[in-house]
């Protein structure tokens, strides 16, 4: 477990791009491979992470751990976009913190409820956010940005009503 004292929240910077687009493109491997249509494993090659990374880092916030980057989250107007940590501070916290954090965003951009994607096979995710208060809508059709339009993918939208 990461001492939550030793954790740092800040807002991303852009040499937090090449970390941030390690942990993001692990992560999404990890949660996303066999569980997604080929279409987005196409579009989703480990390049593609370091390019999104660097244009997301205005709406990123990150953890760090002793100076490391550990984790991040992005968040645009209501969604919580990506929520990834990595490997070695995984069950360690540090996730429960970004959540945290998104929610709070979410509710600085004026709304009371949040919402994210998860596909349906990314287990781990999914129990994460139901221990974390969110609720399974169901399953709805994601749009994926992809560099020639959006990518269906079926998901869950989960939700949280922020007080």
């Amino acid at each position: 477990m990461a001492d939550a004292a030793a954790v740092e929240l800040r807002p991303g910077r852009a040499a937090d791009a090449p970390e941030v687009a390690r942990i993001w493109y692990d992560g999404w491997q990890d949660g996303h491979l066999g569980n997604v249509p080929d279409a987005l494993l196409a579009v989703r090659p480990r390049e593609s992470f370091d390019t999104r990374a660097a244009q997301r880092v205005p709406d990123t916030t990150v953890a760090t751990v002793d100076g490391a980057v550990a984790g991040f989250v992005m968040v645009e107007d209501d969604e919580v976009e990506q929520v990834y940590v990595g490997e070695k501070y995984r069950g360690s916290g540090v996730a429960a913190l970004l959540l945290a954090a998104a929610e709070q965003l979410v509710r600085d951009h004026g709304h009371r409820r949040a919402w994210l994607a998860v596909v349906a096979g990314n287990a781990r995710a999914r129990r994460f956010y139901e221990r974390n208060g969110w609720i399974d809508e169901g399953e709805f059709t994601h749009a994926a940005p992809g560099p020639d339009g959006p990518v269906a993918v079926p998901a869950h939208r989960y939700i949280k009503h922020l007080a």
